[in-house]
């Protein structure tokens, strides 16, 4: 007897190939029937006529960061909601485990450190994470059972070395004795089932005390002596962060990047690859460590947004103003003397020369100020101002629009929202990202889901991808957008029957309207424990998703159900081939 069988669905089933009819049946938590509708053998103790409605394999997001919120959200929300059922953890080198048993003072430093690196609410993290964990098998077994989507988790490399080295983790050399152990309870974090090793160099990754994290002190030997330890173990690989992600590589990080995916064996995945027609050399440069990859027997992937990710600024909160070279000191400082320096038009005057230099990078696209959207604000002096572009407010006040922007939010004593309008929604960026979707090297991911949560918003990606795939600029057809987002991450993590609608395969499945799918807009909520807020966007036309075969959302709601797996590597992935 069938557990479910769901009825004339349309069948977009991963692999690329034409959509079909099918009956499709679900026992034990997998497919277990794929027939012709009407035909389905034997009885069903539920079923449902999903008639006109699209069936494909569960979406799953490379690059997530969920390591906190699966212990107050086991749901993943809002990625569940649209579709994911399956989410990579632990990485950029920030995972909650290992933690030093002996110091726990450590777990403050970790809380911190996430609040400041990866916007993770602290109120959040203190109130619903136990954090009673040591070892990275404890924290998986922690949760273990108690989660609605499926998660595999890397190691993070901050971890590792803070467990080691203490508060010398950050601007220390490991020993020969402490590199030893650092590669000792990397391999017993593996063991248990850890995806790998993720690790950044990124010049934008501070801790909570404004330092530079502690993998951004590790020198390349220690780097390729723990890319060595990835390629000794089954269903592993590395995730990895460079200053130049952020917009070119140098040639130092492009030698880094192939010796340590040689060095594994494994494949390295890096994000987020920014697609833009006013700076057409990037994507160029940024594919050259994917070719030296492949000529040194590595294979490095550049992951990439599909979509235009909603995202809010603040002058008062910590945001990716504060990463702008030279921004971060000034808006550091308490607020009235905050508001005194941005009044004052020299500084104004060299924070946008240093917005719009080389050096700035990908957060130039921050600096033309007069586009932003004017969103939330909090006094009488800007009521009627909420949606409204400063261009042309600064031109009813007759002022230059950085002034006229600063003026708003000193009103609001910096509080008001701002909403950067993206400066690569033109047809030819839109045009390039289609090209380079192309490359056997690019694979759609970079969501952050979990992480900046009051900033930025990019789990819907999966919907509206594929509502603009349908119904929008149709940039690929259903059939591989489908794939793009199922069994192109599956394959490259090796995840185990993951990925297609195949007979033995986990029923990992998402049930849409293809009329409606789409994403709503993102507004902000305050749903996280402490009443810390979060950006939100609620998905269109998702009418069912299962989780190993098990309902865990049902239009829009979810069910309490709680089916997900923790993927552990060996047993829930499989070695990829870097030739």
């Amino acid at each position: 007897m069938l557990d479910h069988l769901i009825r004339g669905a349309t069948v977009v089933d991963g692999t690329g190939g034409p959509s079909y009819l099918a009956d499709i049946g679900i026992r034990d938590g997998r497919i277990a029937v794929i027939a012709e509708p009407g035909t389905a053998p034997g009885p069903a103790a539920t079923t449902e006529d999903a008639t006109g409605l699209v069936l494909a394999p569960g979406f799953v997001d490379p690059h997530t960061h969920y390591d906190a919120q699966l212990f107050w959200d086991p749901y993943a929300t809002p990625s569940m909601n649209h579709g994911v059922t399956t989410v990579a953890g632990g990485n950029c080198g920030f995972t909650l485990a290992p933690l030093h048993p002996d110091r726990p003072e450590d777990a403050d430093y970790t809380r911190r450190m996430m609040s400041r690196v990866e916007g993770m609410a602290l109120k959040a993290l203190e109130e619903g994470v136990d954090w009673t964990w040591s070892s990275f098998r404890e924290y998986l077994d922690a949760l273990d059972g108690r989660i609605a989507v499926n998660a595999g988790f890397m190691v993070g490399h901050c971890a590792l070395r803070r467990h080691v080295m203490g508060a010398d983790a950050v601007g220390g050399q490991p020993t020969p004795a402490q590199l030893d152990a650092m590669l000792a309870l990397f391999h017993d974090a593996m063991d248990a089932g850890a995806w790998g090793l993720s690790t950044t160099q990124s010049s934008t990754h501070a801790d909570g005390d404004g330092q530079p994290v502690a993998s951004r002190h590790a020198l390349p030997e220690e780097l390729l002596a723990l890319s060595r330890a990835v390629g000794e173990h089954e269903g592993t690989q590395i995730e990895a962060i460079v200053a130049g992600c952020l917009d070119q590589f140098s040639d130092d990080e492009i030698e880094l990047f192939v010796d340590m995916t040689a060095a594994a064996g494994r494949p390295l995945n890096w994000n987020v690859l920014t697609i833009d027609a006013a700076v057409p050399e990037r994507v160029p440069r940024q594919l050259v460590p994917s070719e030296r990859a492949r000529r040194a027997g590595g294979r490095i992937v550049a992951l990439t947004m599909p979509i235009l990710t909603p995202m809010n600024m603040s002058l008062g909160t910590f945001c990716a103003l504060n990463l702008i070279p030279g921004w971060g000191d000034i808006l550091a400082l308490p607020v009235p003397e905050r508001i005194e320096r941005l009044r004052d038009a020299d500084t104004r005057a060299e924070m946008l020369r240093r917005a719009n230099s080389k050096e700035a990078g990908v957060f130039r696209r921050l600096a033309n100020f007069g586009r932003y959207v004017i969103g939330d604000t909090y006094s009488a002096a800007n009521e009627g101002l909420s949606g409204r572009v400063v261009n042309d407010i600064a031109a009813e006040r007759g002022q230059d629009p950085f002034a006229c922007l600063v003026e708003i939010c000193a009103a609001d004593q910096l509080r008001t929202v701002l909403w950067p309008m993206p400066t690569d929604n033109d047809p030819d960026s839109w045009a390039l990202r289609q090209r380079t979707w192309e490359h056997e090297d690019v694979m759609l991911g970079g969501s952050d889901a979990g992480a900046h949560l009051d900033r930025m918003c990019g789990a819907p990606y999966t919907t509206r991808f594929i509502g603009d795939c349908l119904r929008g600029r149709k940039l690929v057809p259903l059939e591989r957008a489908v794939k793009m987002l199922t069994d192109d991450p599956a394959r490259l993590f090796g995840l185990r029957d993951r990925g297609r609608i195949a007979e033995g395969y986990h029923a990992d499945l998402v049930l849409f309207d293809p009329e409606r799918i789409d994403a709503g807009p993102a507004t902000l909520v305050h749903d996280l424990p402490g009443d810390s807020p979060r950006l939100d966007s609620k998905a269109l036309g998702i009418v069912s998703v299962r989780v190993n075969g098990v309902e865990t959302l049902r239009d829009d709601k979810v069910t309490g159900a709680v089916p997900g797996t923790v993927l552990r590597s060996g047993r829930d992935t499989r070695t990829v081939s870097t030739q």
